[in-house]
């Protein structure tokens, strides 16, 4: 590593409960430095895009999430918004926004939709990133692809009515056992 710079290497393959374990939390996507994912060899990120770039069913992106997204493109980071979305018009909008790629109807945590941004972002796994809110989607899925996986806290309370009332609870249970144990 004459560079200095830390790449990572292919990540293991999570298996069993391990799957569901991010490799990072944050309270927000602002508080992930943009350095330290460089320094990882992290080239892109794929986003999810309700209540980790902006509220549920919302356009607007807040001041500090349009900021530190500005950032990341600025230190060389390619974005992807992923999304389940069947209606793509929000998702584009939001896209077009950032000048950055979209992908919709990604049936996460399928690794389809995964393989798709890596592809579009020109990107190995062990040089990509997901930033998401949700356990059950993001992060099972990015561990399936082989990403490095971090969640963050839903910037809004507001949320799809199933993923409030049959995600969330197990949700918790599962990071306080993944807290408990270290893992995050």
């Amino acid at each position: 590593m004459n560079s200095g710079v830390n790449v990572l290497s292919e990540l293991p393959n999570r298996r069993g409960l391990m799957l569901f374990c991010p490799h990072r939390m944050e309270e927000s996507i602002s508080r992930i430095s943009v350095q330290e994912l460089w320094q990882r060899g992290i080239r892109g990120l794929i986003l999810d895009l309700d209540n980790t770039l902006v509220p549920w069913q919302r356009e607007e992106l807040p001041p500090e999430v349009s900021g530190w997204l500005e950032e990341a493109k600025q230190a060389g980071l390619k974005l992807c918004i992923l999304s389940n979305s069947v209606l793509g018009r929000r998702v584009a909008r939001v896209a077009a926004e950032l000048n950055a790629i979209h992908i919709r109807k990604a049936r996460k945590p399928g690794r389809g939709g995964f393989m798709r941004a890596l592809q579009a972002l020109h990107t190995r796994p062990a040089q990509t990133a997901i930033i998401g809110d949700q356990m059950f989607t993001d992060i099972l899925g990015g561990n399936r692809a082989g990403v490095y996986t971090i969640m963050v806290q839903p910037i809004h309370r507001r949320e799809f009515i199933y993923t409030r009332f049959v995600s969330r609870p197990p949700e918790r249970i599962l990071l306080r056992f993944f807290r408990k144990r270290g893992h995050v």
